[in-house]
């Protein structure tokens, strides 16, 4: 049998050490019998230990990763993301993702309640075990691109903002978030875990390499602002690749006016789904907007660009002018 652990301080408990282990997917740990410091080392408890037997007996100490996802283990980058969240009392939050409860259990310490929707029935046991002493916490077992979130702000905010914290599968990041602004949910933040290049693209500008589709969407209904780079050595299994801690601040007024949002984004898309091409190119190739090269060369005109401009150096407000523009042509 191949045996696979690490080394875990005893400060907060032998149960939190098995919790941790869990986590971890591991099927054994160490730890220093007294503070190898020369202070004084933390008393045996005999319930304690005795919680960590009974953990380990009901759940065989073994961690099934699945789902895509990458466990965070560095407190220090827990707390980072708590405090960027901007957690506190008055706070009802929504955690995608919760896995085995280890954040869960800072944001219970923080907020006035947290709802947990975690898509991995195996992990509802370990869920109920981990957050037991919390009696702030509700957990869903479901999808939460299926979930009615507008439904659950209502139910336990009465319909306020919600803050949103997830460390988030990197294979569905832009379904989840954008799901989430294009619902109407109200939410006040979301500071979310995300692939280091994802995180890039949402903060990033016109005229860079990594300025896209996803930069105008998200910047469109937020501000964005990496609060953590986190390397891969915070995780198991390592990821292969860097990450962030992102926080996208909800705007209170949309930051540019447009006729009909829906279009700008379609425009929008079609202007970044051939980057290499023209503007004018790429709208006219784009069999989803109705207008004929020529009135698109005419709204481009009519905006004083040349063209041979290309979508990646317009801004969101020109992006709304030229929705305006080309709507009017209907």
């Amino acid at each position: 049998m191949l045996y696979i652990g690490c080394h875990l301080s005893s400060s907060k408990g032998f149960a939190a050490m098995g919790r941790q282990a869990l986590e971890l997917g591991a099927n054994t740990f160490q730890f220093f019998t007294r503070n190898p410091r020369g202070s004084r080392a933390k008393d045996l408890d005999p319930a304690d230990a005795a919680a960590l037997r009974d953990l380990l007996a009901r759940h065989g100490f073994h961690f099934s990763k699945s789902m895509g996802q990458n466990f965070l283990i560095d407190t220090h980058v827990l707390e980072k993301i708590i405090s960027a969240a901007g957690i506190t009392k008055n706070d009802c939050v929504l955690e995608i993702g919760p896995g085995i409860g280890t954040m869960t259990q800072y944001l219970a310490e923080n907020a006035g309640h947290v709802v947990a929707v975690e898509i991995d029935r195996n992990l509802i046991p370990i869920l109920k075990e981990t957050l037991a002493d919390y009696d702030n916490v509700t957990v869903i077992n479901e999808d939460i691109l299926r979930v009615d979130i507008k439904a659950l702000a209502e139910e336990y905010n009465g319909g306020k903002p919600i803050k949103v914290v997830a460390n988030l599968p990197y294979y569905i990041t832009t379904p989840i978030i954008m799901g989430l602004f294009e619902s109407g949910v109200p939410i006040d933040n979301i500071t979310v875990m995300v692939q280091k290049e994802v995180a890039d693209r949402m903060k990033e500008g016109p005229g860079s390499k990594d300025y896209g589709a996803l930069s105008l969407a998200v910047q469109y209904y937020a501000e964005p602002e990496i609060v953590a780079n986190v390397p891969p050595n915070c995780f198991i299994p390592r990821p292969n690749v860097g990450s962030a801690v992102i926080r996208l601040t909800r705007h209170k007024e949309m930051p540019v006016e447009v006729k009909d949002p829906a279009l700008m984004f379609k425009i929008i898309r079609a202007s970044f789904n051939q980057r290499r091409k023209t503007l004018q190119n790429g709208l006219g190739n784009a069999s989803e907007l109705p207008y004929t090269k020529e009135q698109i060369a005419a709204a481009i005109a009519e905006m004083g660009l040349t063209p041979t401009i290309r979508g990646e150096a317009l801004s969101l407000a020109q992006f709304a002018q030229l929705s305006d523009i080309l709507g009017a042509m209907k």
